[in-house]
């Protein structure tokens, strides 16, 4: 295969999408991961032969960019204020265009990742996210295809042990999120109880920067006043609105027309198959949101 410069951002274009999606599931990072994507371009266009596979080099190349960027990420993390979620993507709820960027990987899941070893995180993102062989993943990580299958198993038995087991279709989730925003917004104490699970958990990422609890808040009594006391703090200038949250429904919150947070929702279910909020993660940190514009 000819390998000229036109060829060459032919071929990076083509992957540019996964090669995005490969860093944005190592990292939980929107701008960490674009970062690769510039570093994976430069290696990229300083080859020079030909390549058989452009899509398996450029994966390949991400995917140890990620690795080694993951060491430092780890250190960060460890003297992080608070409970860490990674940054969101965010997308109108009838903008295909959007829908396709958000990746649709859930927050919920890249909470679940950032749990799993990196090299387990690697093989899994690869294998279930992007469908690579084992061959092809041994050859991009130097392991056998034994060694990556056994990595594989070991990490997809963990994701599935602590990922939420409830899915619901997006029509009811993204109702049932449209009825908790109106009742949060209208500050009606027991519709909101209603809606909470009763072991319903929010977690709060402001990372120091900004005002949040700097630990998990349980309990739906708990929760509820705790939503609602916040939202009385932020005053009248309150605004939010629907949006899709990698890919689910989720919220966008404003003051006086400056973002202010993004709320993802998880949901059990509840009875009479009624969904019930079992999980809210809230990305506040104004570091996590500086890649979102702010809505009008």
């Amino acid at each position: 295969m000819t390998n000229t410069p036109d060829t060459r951002l032919a071929d990076f274009e083509q992957h540019r999408r996964t090669v995005f999606g490969i860093a944005y599931r190592m990292l939980g990072s929107v701008a960490d991961a674009e970062d690769l994507v510039q570093d994976t371009w430069l290696r990229w266009s300083q080859v020079t032969g030909p390549v058989a596979s452009p899509g398996g080099y450029l994966a390949r190349t991400v995917t140890n960019l990620a690795l080694n960027r993951l060491d430092s990420a780890a250190v960060r993390r460890e003297s992080y204020v608070g409970p860490w979620l990674p940054e969101p993507l965010v997308s109108e709820p009838d903008a295909t265009d959007g829908v396709e960027r958000a990746e649709t990987v859930s927050l919920a899941l890249l909470v679940v990742l950032e749990s799993l070893s990196p090299l387990e995180r690697a093989v899994f993102v690869l294998k279930e996210a992007f469908g690579f062989s084992y061959q092809e993943i041994a050859e991009a990580l130097d392991r056998t295809e034994a060694a990556c299958r056994q990595v594989g198993s070991r990490a997809r038995a963990h994701v599935r042990a602590r990922r939420p087991r409830y899915d619901a279709p997006p029509e009811l989730r993204r109702r049932a999120t449209d009825e908790f925003l109106a009742a949060c917004v209208g500050g009606d104490l027991n519709r909101v109880l209603a809606l909470l699970a009763p072991d319903v958990t929010t977690w709060s990422d402001g990372g120091g920067v900004i005002t949040a609890a700097v630990r998990p808040v349980t309990g739906a009594d708990n929760v509820a006043r705790f939503l609602l006391g916040l939202l009385g703090k932020l005053g009248e200038g309150v605004g939010a609105r629907p949006v899709l949250v990698n890919g689910e429904p989720g919220l966008v919150i404003t003051v006086n027309g400056t973002l202010d947070s993004v709320s993802v929702l998880d949901f059990t279910e509840g009875p009479e198959g009624r969904p019930l909020v079992s999980a809210i993660r809230a990305v506040r940190n104004p570091h996590k949101l500086a890649h979102l514009a702010n809505p009008a």
